[in-house]
């Protein structure tokens, strides 16, 4: 919806997609602290939870659309779209590990106990227990606890509206950048039919959907696994912040290795590379050192997962213009696609993560838990992604766009534009002869 309705915006003197930036921002950061604040109402929590989350993942949406799309509206080389993409993953990896300290950091001075299980503690008991320990626990720190997410709230709300304000100052959109002036621009269905039947495009997105749900499920279950498969519990927030960092630190290298190596050899091996490194964790005895080289390994796969699907994706939209010349201002469908599928692996790996623990009998905030859910923990961090991760790649194979691809479309492409600014020219200088 997103797409549709940035397609048909008008050009601004802002340009046609930084409004949509502006515009939700503030109303984003308002959405998300209220999704921390705890309202004075005995019932209805759920629904406040629900609508203001629902809310807030529309107005991100409404961000995040237009802001990937950018990077087709700035220039019109590839060689500097790749070096945007290029910081702009590496700064939205470094983003990520700043909410993760700012939130673990103040968040979690407030410490909850676990539980300790025992084999004569049932279900019903064990529940019992928990609200024994909240009622004990939170009868003083409750207040405090609150206060600490509403304050992580508005630090990252803060964030978010500076690196708003900082984008909308210092980007600006260049129209001719991606647009043919010499054509109409189609209608958004029948470009919407275009670009679902674009073989590179399908291909594209297929792969990506299968890699991205792999790291999703290791990135969503690693801190389950650290506390309770590895008993590192006191390690777990140094460990995630050792797989974003490590990827914030090579994003840089794989920008490098697909310049000299080419895109698709750089999927090959930037994703497969934590291949082995997953399987390592599982099958090796519980080690600290261990699980930290897994980490930094696992964090230079995430780069190349993170970089190289948005680098590939401008080189399939230029595809899309050799074979459909006469279809124009449709990079939001291609890009709000891309950010649909990534937030629809983020919900089916959550499913997957959430059923599964459960069917395996997840305590939670339980000091130790059951072998089943040890089992399913290894499953969720090494078997699962890896099979994925494989099932990817072979459809990233089948992705027809490759270096020598890439160059003939550039210069097909510098031909119809040299093409159509000499057509422009021609007619002018035939209007001023008339004149």
């Amino acid at each position: 919806m997103v797409g549709f309705f940035i397609s048909k915006t008008p050009w601004t003197r802002f340009g046609r997609l930084m409004p949509w930036i502006i515009f939700s921002t503030p109303f984003a950061v308002i959405s998300y602290f209220l999704i921390w604040f705890v309202p004075d109402i005995s019932r209805g929590q759920v629904m406040w939870y629900l609508i203001f989350y629902c809310i807030f993942q529309t107005l991100v949406t409404c961000f995040h659309v237009p802001y990937s799309a950018l990077t087709m509206f700035i220039s019109r080389e590839q060689s500097e779209r790749d070096s945007a993409t290029a910081y702009r993953m590496t700064v939205e990896v470094l983003g990520t590990v700043l909410g993760t300290a700012i939130q673990g950091q103040i968040v979690g001075k407030a410490v909850t106990p676990c539980i300790e299980n025992s084999p004569f503690l049932s279900e019903t008991n064990f529940s019992a227990a928990v609200r024994d320990v909240n009622m004990t626990h939170y009868v003083g720190s409750l207040a405090d606890t609150r206060n600490a997410y509403m304050v992580a709230a508005g630090v990252i709300g803060g964030l978010y509206i500076l690196c708003a304000v900082i984008l909308s100052v210092g980007v600006r959109e260049k129209r001719e950048s991606s647009e043919l002036q010499s054509d109409e621009p189609v209608s958004f269905f029948r470009g919407l039919k275009l670009v679902m039947n674009h073989g590179a495009y399908i291909k594209l997105i297929t792969g990506f959907l299968f890699t991205s749900l792999a790291f999703m499920l290791l990135e969503g279950n690693f801190a389950l696994f650290c506390t309770y498969t590895l008993g590192f519990r006191n390690e777990f927030q140094n460990i995630l912040l050792a797989i974003m960092l490590s990827a914030t630190l090579t994003i840089p290298f794989w920008q490098w290795f697909l310049t000299r190596f080419g895109k698709k050899t750089a999927v090959y091996v930037g994703i497969s590379s934590a291949v082995p490194f997953l399987i390592m964790v599982v099958v090796l005895d519980s080690n600290l050192v261990i699980t930290y080289i897994v980490a930094v390994a696992a964090g230079i796969s995430v780069a190349a997962a993170f970089l190289l699907p948005w680098s590939m994706l401008p080189d399939v939209i230029d595809d899309f213009k050799l074979q459909h010349p006469e279809s124009r201002g449709h990079e939001a469908i291609f890009f709000s696609f891309y950010v649909f599928f990534t937030k629809f692996t983020s919900g089916v790996s959550l499913g997957i993560s959430t059923l599964s623990l459960d069917f395996a009998g997840y305590q939670t905030r339980g000091c130790s838990q059951p072998n089943e859910v040890n089992i399913t923990l290894k499953l969720l961090v090494s078997a699962v992604p890896v099979g994925l991760i494989l099932l990817g790649l072979l459809l990233f194979k089948l992705y027809p766009i490759d270096e020598e691809k890439r160059r003939e479309n550039k210069k097909a492409l510098q031909d119809l534009r040299e093409e159509s600014n000499s057509s422009s020219e021609s007619d002018t200088t035939e209007l001023a002869n008339i004149v």
